[in-house]
């Protein structure tokens, strides 16, 4: 069996329609397997590859070039908690509560918690500034948080 099921293949498949070739479903199958598995490995470029009549080179290159897919050395956790670093969010506290965000979870930005439940990013700008400091977790965005708002967030099932 392959890396990627039938059923994610499906849903990589349903994108066809909407783009002008299949090359322009690159950045959407990506995320779609990176949403399914947290992580997209060497074996399922190549899968995506295939699927969209490309060389895996190319998905590689599509995947190296944004910092938002992990592969298999890597994969993220269950939960990826993001903590804006905007030049809004940093003058109202963003800086600091990335600090006691990782002070927290006992990692820096860019690593997952050894549990695999948490892997805590930054970001250059969640585009809340009306609401910093923001937070973004999967694909859910938080305004205006603390520390302690934060840590009752992640640990949130």
């Amino acid at each position: 069996m392959g890396a990627l099921s039938e059923e994610i293949r499906e849903r990589i498949r349903a994108e066809f329609p909407k783009y002008p070739n299949k090359r322009a479903v690159t950045l959407n199958a990506l995320h779609i397997v990176q949403d399914a598995q947290r992580q997209v490995s060497i074996e399922a470029m190549r899968e995506i590859a295939e699927l969209l009549e490309l060389h895996p080179a190319e998905v590689h290159d599509t995947m190296s070039f944004y910092g938002f897919f992990r592969d298999e050395k890597a994969p993220l956790g269950k939960k990826r908690v993001w903590v804006c670093r905007s030049i809004s969010c940093m003058l109202r506290g963003g800086e600091e509560l990335l600090a006691d965000v990782c002070h927290d979870l006992g990692v820096k930005p860019g690593e997952t918690t050894a549990d695999g439940e948490v892997t805590l990013e930054f970001a250059e700008c969640l585009g809340v500034c009306e609401g910093a400091p923001c937070v973004l977790v999967n694909d859910e965005c938080y305004p205006n948080m603390t520390a302690e708002s934060t840590r009752e967030l992640i640990k949130k099932p």
